[in-house]
């Protein structure tokens, strides 16, 4: 069963800050083990991968094997039904037609004190994805990380994926030829973020690595940082549907099982201000758990982290449960959902209306459906071209400018006990430190 609260409940405030704080996924401690990969690949780069290969994927491989062939991708293409290609095709438009809106403009301009001034953007040079492996890898999640970076301007962008046993969903490769991603290593975990970051000798290092993955994977992007920039570290996947009791409640039991099936750590959160509504959308989560296919997984998140909070009144009272909870994924399912957007500060991606469910945004829609888990959308972004960018200023003085503004800079540096600082400004004005 589910959580139950209600706002006007005397023990609301510590019921839900309960909520808020409870542990979704177990720490498990792997960085002794990552660190040791990460060096192993560093020293011994190609053989280190194809030890790693054969002892964690059950998989022989070269070093010149690493790479698939344009032929290897080609053939799995070829597999996949028409409709299916039309169906990835299409996603990938609307990512690439989002996503192109993202763009910065340069600012370039001269003040009053006649000092040029701007800004101006440019791509990372090479980016590295990360694909989770096997049969069950998301083609969906190839193309929203590697179409942002393409939009940008990333020259050379690089995805590994595992192939458990050699097997690979062909989907995968077709996304990714779809996406124009240009090089493709089988090479999994912690050793492929080593190589991404490192380089081999037939994996060049990138500057930037992005993709979802597991303990082992996150926690080699956490030591790899900083040798790369990363996109983020995602948590369990999260939901929170507002709701009147004007919805068919089976549609939001859908809506919140569509995260529940991720993970037994999923989070599926509704809030309404209808107890009748709320009773029937709990009735319909049982009825469909009962035949979906992942239902041992959905119905142990459901039970584990599911909840159901009961306001008075939606438009005053919900948006600031929202902020507090600061969800990947906010729907709201309400006659004026804008009104309600525009009280919400704090949340990944929101879908606004009856007819929005967050699926709609997982595939198809354009945005990114990378997107802040854990609270973490309080300060944080969903992945975008801005994380393949990065901005650079530009200041041009001549001598007439430099003379209005460099005495205050010298005066700042004497200080601040700088000399060097203060003499190269005081120089160019014929002026000592004095």
């Amino acid at each position: 069963m589910p959580l139950r609260l209600e706002a006007s409940s005397a023990d609301f405030a510590p019921a839900f800050a309960a909520l808020l704080a409870g542990k979704r996924e177990s720490a498990q401690d792997v960085n002794d083990v990552v660190s040791a990969i990460l060096a192993d690949v560093r020293l011994r780069g190609d053989d280190a991968l194809i030890d790693y290969t054969a002892r964690f994927d059950k998989m022989t491989v070269s070093a010149e094997g690493l790479r698939f062939s344009d032929d290897e991708v080609d053939t799995a293409v070829a597999l996949i039904e028409p409709a299916l290609r039309d169906a990835l095709a299409l996603a990938a438009k609307r990512i690439t037609r989002f996503h192109e809106r993202q763009m910065p403009t340069a600012i370039s301009f001269t003040d009053e004190d006649g000092v040029r001034l701007g800004q101006r953007w440019t791509a990372v040079s090479a980016a590295g994805l990360y694909v989770p492996g096997g049969l069950a890898a998301y083609p969906s999640s190839v193309l929203m990380n590697a179409l942002p970076a393409k939009v940008a301007g990333v020259e050379r962008l690089v995805m590994v994926v595992p192939t458990p046993a050699g097997r690979i969903n062909p989907l995968v490769l077709a996304a990714a030829k779809l996406a124009g991603v240009d090089e493709i290593y089988r090479v999994g975990g912690a050793q492929a973020v080593a190589a991404l970051a490192y380089g081999t000798r037939t994996i060049a290092p990138v500057d930037k690595i992005v993709g979802p993955g597991n303990a082992y994977v996150a926690a080699a992007k956490r030591q790899v940082f900083g040798t790369v920039g990363i996109d983020m570290i995602a948590g369990p996947s999260e939901i929170l549907v507002v709701a009147d009791g004007a919805n068919d409640p089976d549609w939001i039991a859908l809506d919140l099982l569509s995260q529940a099936e991720h993970d037994a750590a999923a989070q599926s959160i509704l809030i309404t201000d209808d107890r009748a509504f709320a009773d029937r959308v709990e009735r319909a989560v049982t009825d469909r758990l009962r035949t979906l296919s992942r239902t041992e997984i959905a119905s142990a998140s459901w039970r584990d982290h599911g909840a159901i909070i009961l306001v008075g009144d939606l438009l005053r009272d919900a948006p600031a449960l929202v902020d507090k909870v600061a969800p990947e994924h906010l729907e709201l399912a309400v006659a004026d959902p804008d009104a309600l957007a525009a009280r919400v500060r704090h949340a990944g991606a929101i879908f606004l209306g009856r007819y929005t469910p967050e699926a709609i945004g997982d595939y198809i829609a354009g945005p990114n459906h990378v997107l802040p888990t854990s609270r973490t959308a309080r300060f944080s972004s969903g992945l975008g071209v801005l994380d393949f960018m990065k901005r650079t200023t530009l200041v041009g003085c001549g001598a007439e400018s430099l003379g209005a503004i460099g005495p205050s800079a010298v005066r700042l540096a004497r200080a601040e006990g700088l000399e060097a600082h203060g003499l190269s400004v005081a120089a160019r004005m014929n002026r000592g430190w004095e």
